[in-house]
């Protein structure tokens, strides 16, 4: 069997590329769910990188062992029938919630880090998403290839500034109080469960498409390893940073603060980051209402950007605040159920 390595990581790539989202990107979701307990978070993110690898990289496979051609069809095999009709409900309310929280992220950048108008970042982002969307795959492949290998070096870059940092060691050792610590012993699996339910919108289709196990294996491998090295990287920058909860973008903020002249770029990479999660979670509800109604891409498209636009007008640290962790508790029914359903690709269906 030849191994198509090249694949693989564009595989990588997009699985990096749909849960690395407005909260991950900007920093907020890291905060939220790990950086803010100190150095519990940090072994939380070990924790989750583990389960990226191994849930991810099972998806997928199984995905394409069963022939998948939506996450409808995944959850009808992981559910059963009826069972998995309630939740694909579930599922595209909570991706029309998360492409506006995307959508309300690209707003923060403009406003928060550019001075602008919160509307101009969320009426280009719908603009641009609509041209990757009609190009479709190959779009969805190609922003992925690009923005990802930005967004890794960018991370690496940060964290190597701040273990320079005198006391690194002492906030990297430091358990703050919180009131709701219990939080830091649930968040891997919350966390993981929240990305893969939300993730497999596009996961699905694309392992579906390349069908080869052995690709998609090394592709979610090399994923959850990225994503594992992005948290774990962002991790050690954001708890240099005092005050870290009080922020929309701390990563911006930490990077102005650190190395000032790669400042632009890095809110342009935090900006494509955004973007891959709008159009991964557009492209895997775009696929879903094609299954209920015969529709063009473009009026299946603008129709869930009208929607995720309305939802969007809401604040975005209060939209991630609220909406992240409800969605986590819920997709945990999801990530239990992949855990422990048997998957053996040497048997034939």
């Amino acid at each position: 069997m030849r191994k198509n390595w090249t694949q693989a990581i564009q595989i990588a790539a997009v699985y990096v590329g749909t849960v690395v989202g407005a909260g991950f990107a900007t920093g907020k979701e890291i905060v939220e769910f790990f950086s803010r307990f100190g150095f519990f978070g940090l072994i939380s993110i070990i924790m989750s990188g583990y389960l990226f690898i191994m849930l991810g990289s099972k998806l997928m496979r199984m995905a394409a062992y069963i022939d998948a051609k939506s996450y409808q069809e995944f959850n009808a095999y992981l559910f059963g029938k009826w069972p998995s009709r309630i939740i694909n409900i579930f599922m595209l309310f909570m991706l029309l919630g998360v492409s506006a929280v995307m959508l309300s992220g690209a707003g923060a950048v403009f406003e928060e880090q550019l001075g602008l108008s919160k509307s101009i970042g969320v009426f280009l982002t719908i603009f641009l998403s609509v041209l990757v969307m009609l190009v479709g795959t190959k779009g969805l492949f190609a922003v992925n290839t690009f923005v990802v290998p930005l967004m890794i070096s960018f991370s690496v870059i940060l964290m190597v500034f701040s273990v320079r940092m005198p006391h690194f060691i002492d906030q990297l050792l430091f358990i703050p109080h919180a009131e709701d610590g219990w939080k830091s012993v649930v968040a891997p699996f919350s966390y993981v469960a929240l990305n893969l339910g939300l993730a497999q919108a596009v996961l699905v289709p694309i392992a579906a498409e390349v069908k080869d196990d052995w690709t998609i294996k090394w592709g979610g491998i090399l994923g959850g390893a990225a994503l594992t090295l992005i948290l774990g990287a962002s991790h050690f920058t954001l708890i240099m940073l005092p005050n870290l909860e009080m922020y929309n973008i701390p990563m911006a903020i930490v990077m102005k603060n650190i190395a000032p002249f790669l400042y632009w770029i890095y809110v342009l990479v935090i900006y494509g980051e955004i973007f891959t999660s709008v159009i991964g979670n557009v492209f895997g509800l775009d696929r879903q209402l094609k299954q209920y109604l015969p529709i063009p891409t473009i009026a299946s498209v603008t129709a869930i950007f009208l929607v995720s636009y309305l939802i969007s007008l809401v604040n975005y640290g209060t939209l991630l605040s609220y909406l992240y962790p409800l969605f986590g508790y819920i997709c945990m029914i999801f990530f239990i159920l992949l855990w422990m359903k048997p998957f053996n690709p040497d048997i034939k269906k």
